[in-house]
């Protein structure tokens, strides 16, 4: 008699975007699978399986790394964002916004890499310089050839969040007079 498929999972509790999950998986399960197959979210795609062309792109503990050579069981314990955690449709991160403003998307299965790819280059270096942001996509593939576009997107984005920023330090005095 062979055991049950259950009796191969393990549970793994992370941290997704914010909330914490313990979903049962597989031993050879990548975070990749565990976060589009048990968590149902769709921002990561399935790319070239190796590491290679970015689209499974997420951030372990705010550092961008390609969930489909991550074992699962190697997250336990740690911090996840997908696309879907950094903004809504309501209120875009501002890479989001960047990539929006400048018509950057095309087929959009590249998008998920090169968004949180910049959106990690821009938390490291508010201001790179456009060879800076294309050494750092340089390994997330689009074949649909929006390059020129991605770049504008990712100088956009970097200008919106120094907006933000200035906003922050403006309102800084006045809620300290408050």
């Amino acid at each position: 008699m062979h055991p049950s498929p259950a009796a191969h999972l393990s549970s793994v509790a992370l941290v997704v975007n914010g909330r914490p999950v313990a979903p049962a998986v597989g031993a050879q399960a990548t975070l990749l699978n565990l976060l589009r197959n048990d968590l149902g979210l769709n921002g990561p795609k399935y790319g070239c399986g190796l590491g290679q062309c970015g689209a499974c792109t997420v951030w372990v503990d705010g550092v961008a790394a390609r969930a489909c050579v991550i074992p699962a069981a190697g997250v336990a314990g740690r911090s996840v964002t997908t696309l879907e955690g950094l903004g809504t449709r309501a209120a875009p991160h501002p890479v989001q916004q960047g990539f929006i403003d400048a018509q950057a998307a095309q087929c959009g299965y590249c998008l998920n890499g090169m968004v949180m790819t910049a959106a990690a280059l821009l938390a490291r270096e508010p201001h790179p310089t456009e060879d800076a942001i294309r050494r750092e996509l340089a390994h997330n593939l689009c074949r649909c050839g929006t390059h020129v576009e991605i770049v504008r997107a990712v100088q956009r984005a970097a200008d919106l969040l120094q907006q933000a920023r200035d906003a922050d330090a403006d309102a800084a005095p006045n809620q300290a007079a408050a």
